[in-house]
């Protein structure tokens, strides 16, 4: 607002008016005209939508975060790699990206996703199998202390995650008779065979 209680700029545009009016009428006396013209002022800037920028964003920072995660979720899978051993039957392969290149950050997004769903996935595979190979060395305990009730059952170190070729088998003592008189023992193997060379001539 102006000094006189106008918008910015009527102020200019009532003077111009006026001197324009009084130059037409001085030579027909000093009457005024009731109404001066009004004109709205020109807007200072124009109107709509705003000018997109000439340079593109900066994607190295979102580059970095992402590849810090890639590089975080590597580790954590290369990590229940090594938990799970000897175990086998765990999947760990990332599909390829197409061979050695610059990812997009949309290709970096897909890896890093697929890596987190390969963690977890790992992650809830090797609990249930702990689970499980908890469950078979319970049982062996209780084939120790009560071989008559675990007939016939055999429990290898591949059920309860841990290398070599020793069992647990449980059998009837002197054969048929052990059956008879319900005489039942638990046998541990002595681990695995002996590899045998080429025979001699």
């Amino acid at each position: 607002m102006d000094g006189d209680g106008d918008p910015v700029g009527w102020g200019l545009t009532r003077r111009i008016a006026l001197g324009r009016v009084l130059s037409s009428q001085s030579g027909r006396g000093n009457t005024l005209p009731d109404t001066l013209e009004r004109r709205r002022p020109i807007a200072p800037y124009p109107q709509g939508a705003p000018l997109a920028p000439r340079t593109a964003p900066d994607e190295r920072p979102a580059r970095r975060t992402l590849l810090d995660q890639i590089e975080r979720l590597e580790q954590e899978l290369s990590s229940v790699f090594v938990s799970t051993w000897p175990r086998k039957g765990f999947e760990f392969s990332v599909a390829s990206r197409g061979g050695p290149r610059l990812l997009s950050l949309a290709e970096l997004e897909l890896l890093r996703d697929d890596l987190a769903t390969r963690v977890d996935d790992a992650r809830r595979s090797l609990s249930d199998r702990t689970y499980v190979e908890e469950k078979h060395r319970c049982r062996i305990e209780e084939m120790l202390l009560a071989p008559e009730e675990h007939k016939w059952v055999r429990i290898g170190n591949d059920d309860i995650g841990e290398p070599g070729c020793k069992h647990w088998h449980v059998r009837p003592r002197m054969g048929v008779l052990g059956i008879l008189m319900n005489w039942w023992r638990v046998k541990i193997s002595s681990g695995c065979p002996l590899a045998k060379g080429p025979c001699a001539p």
